[in-house]
């Protein structure tokens, strides 16, 4: 279980090299949330596009790199939100260990 000392005020990661796996699977299910392929694989893929531009994206931008990145089926808000509930692109970037996205209330 992650320590919540390494957390901010609303739950995301202080330190962001300190995320893995386990992590994950323990914001998750603060989140409510259990993580399966699916989850893992949109996990990855904003993981990567963290790595390419330091840059968590808010929930426009999020559909869009899904889209692009997973196709069309994968890339819609109803998809992202059966994922990962009612703020998507903030949730997961928190499970993905990423900083809260900018321009997400």
């Amino acid at each position: 279980m992650i320590d919540c000392r390494g957390l901010d005020k609303d739950g995301y990661l202080r330190d962001l090299s300190s995320w893995n796996h386990g992590v994950a699977a323990d914001l998750a299910q603060q989140e409510g949330i259990v993580l399966d392929d699916s989850h893992w694989e949109i996990i990855a893929t904003l993981r990567d596009f963290y790595d390419r531009t330091d840059n968590a994206p808010s929930m426009r931008p999020f559909v869009k790199l899904m889209k692009t990145s997973l196709g069309e089926d994968k890339g819609n808000s109803i998809y992202l939100m059966r994922h990962f509930g009612g703020s998507p692109a903030k949730t997961a970037a928190k499970i993905a260990g990423l900083p809260r996205p900018t321009n997400c209330l």
